[in-house]
């Protein structure tokens, strides 16, 4: 058997097609995307598919045939009658320079000005252009227009800190976009493609067709990959990667099901594989977090930081539907824009509440987004040379050293900023520091006398903390003891281990004191 052609980080049709490599089929989804309504959109994570979904509507607009032959769409009733094509991609671009939308936008409208031979009705109005490109381009070639936009919210994304820039963009995307309903009979589709919807942002509220199918049972699998489709395509790379880790075909597959899939963007659609991490992980011969690697969500991070929530309670919120389909990029509450970048997935839904719960989706994502949180907690551990070494965490906890453990936490707590010295951060930095060293944890666990605040399990130890904020250490041991946190391990061979930690925050001094006793 050939050896397969892994097309990491390529998103072009025709290239995949004509150079051999893999492609997963997505061409079923074309006509349904035809058939009803003229705008439409779609958020996905980044590196989910969109832009290759955009490329592969592109070649078919521009009615290349012969590269869909044995592909689903090659066996439709479809018009395959060349039109003119307005692909406008934003995944490039230096948005956060005063003039860096205008210039993107100014370079894809001369392109196409170029191709059909069009006079800028205006220099200066990237909105007057785009209309005067869409028309004349229908006058010239007697065909409506198809128009893809990828990523269009990226000019936003990149700048969310940048509040006067932030809402120039904002405006500039808006009187774009909303030529598009006045120029409809020019234009056959158009279809918009970005991370998340930001409907508050009124950027799309001219375009009031328009047709979200983000979450529309029709369309839940249009990007990313089943396990059906996994399988199909891929079963030679993931036997070469099982004989790479010396194990048998399930137990790679396991693997790779509990770092890459878990994405589910309708209650009716598949559990979905991230394409770009499974690529990557099969070329490559080694499973690794390559999404969160390739960009990191550091706003959001930093927005969980100031709103003081505890890393584990991401998990298992609860949300409607009209709060998953449209944000403000600067709502106060953060977990619908982590569902639509990726960060988290729907888990369950209760047809009573009408809520969805979202949890993360895989390990590479709850892994890397507690990376992210720790380093915007803690600035010095970005340094590549920073003493916080997640490996010596670990081998104190896996061999029953506490005191190691709690002098290495009470350096690192000291590198916090001033300002972020409260207690919810003292605990939301105590729980990732032993989650990202590799123990599980169970945060805010409850028995039944109480909840104790973290509970670490380390090989043959088991770590019970109680953390008090300008307190005592005597009030934390007796919380620990009066509540009976042990308890429940009671006829467990494990060593266990009850920590009191107190953090000292006054006028004088700051600190951690802390004490240790085994199970009593």
């Amino acid at each position: 058997m050939s050896e397969l052609q892994y097309p990491v980080g390529m998103a072009t049709f025709s290239e995949l097609i004509e150079d051999g490599y893999v492609y997963v089929d997505k061409t079923a989804y074309i006509k349904p995307l035809l058939r009803q309504g003229k705008f439409k959109f779609l958020s996905r994570p980044r590196r989910f598919g969109k832009s290759l979904l955009l490329s592969t509507l592109e070649t078919y607009f521009e009615g290349r045939r012969d590269l869909f032959k044995g592909l689903a769409a090659d066996s439709m009733e479809l018009d395959w009658n060349p039109r003119p094509v307005l692909h406008f991609d934003f995944n490039t671009g230096k948005y956060d320079e005063p003039m860096g939308l205008k210039n993107r936008l100014t370079a894809h409208l001369e392109k196409y000005e170029r191709k059909y031979g069009i006079t800028p009705r205006s220099e200066y109005d990237p909105a007057l252009r785009f209309e005067n490109v869409i028309s004349c381009a229908y006058e010239k070639t007697g065909q409506q227009v198809a128009i893809l936009i990828d990523e269009y919210d990226k000019p936003l994304l990149d700048i969310e800190d940048n509040k006067e820039l932030y809402e120039k963009n904002q405006r500039l995307l808006k009187s774009f976009f909303g030529n598009l309903k006045s120029m409809d009979r020019y234009i056959r589709f158009a279809f918009i493609t970005g991370v998340a919807r930001f409907s508050k942002v009124s950027i799309f509220s001219d375009l009031n067709n328009l047709d979200d199918i983000s979450m529309d049972k029709a369309y839940a699998d249009i990007c990313g990959w089943s396990e059906e489709e996994l399988l199909r395509y891929f079963r030679q790379g993931i036997e070469d990667l099982a004989e790479e880790r010396d194990e048998n075909f399930e137990e790679t597959l396991t693997a790779l099901r509990d770092y890459y899939d878990g994405y589910l963007f309708s209650l009716k659609g598949s559990r979905l594989y991230n394409p770009f991490s499974v690529l990557k992980a099969l070329k490559k011969k080694e499973i690794d977090p390559y999404w969160f690697d390739s960009g990191t969500p550091t706003f959001l991070a930093r927005r969980i930081m100031r709103q003081g929530t505890f890393p584990p309670d991401i998990n298992g919120k609860k949300c409607d539907r009209e709060a998953l389909q449209a944000v403000g990029l600067h709502d106060r509450n953060p977990l619908p824009l982590m569902f639509q970048t990726g960060y988290l997935t729907i888990a369950d839904y209760n047809k009573d509440t009408g809520l969805y719960e979202l949890r993360f989706p895989n390990r590479e994502v709850e892994m890397g987004f507690y990376q992210q949180l720790l380093k915007v907690y803690v600035p010095d551990t970005t340094d590549p040379f920073s003493p916080f070494d997640f490996t010596l965490f670990k081998s104190d906890l896996a061999e029953g050293r506490p005191d190691d453990f709690m002098e290495r936490l009470a350096t690192l707590l000291k590198a916090l900023p001033y300002e972020d010295h409260k207690e919810s951060t003292y605990r939301a930095v105590t729980f990732l520091i032993a989650v990202l060293s590799g123990s599980p944890a169970l945060a805010e666990h409850q028995n039944y006398r109480g909840r104790s605040d973290l509970e670490v399990f380390a090989g043959r130890n088991i770590y019970i903390f109680e953390f008090k904020y300008n307190k005592s250490l005597q009030e934390a041991m007796d919380q620990i003891r009066d509540r009976d946190y042990a308890g429940r391990y009671a006829l467990d061979q494990r060593q266990i281990y009850l920590i009191g930690a107190n953090f000292i925050e006054d006028k004088d001094s700051r600190g951690l004191e802390y004490e240790i006793r085994g199970r009593e």
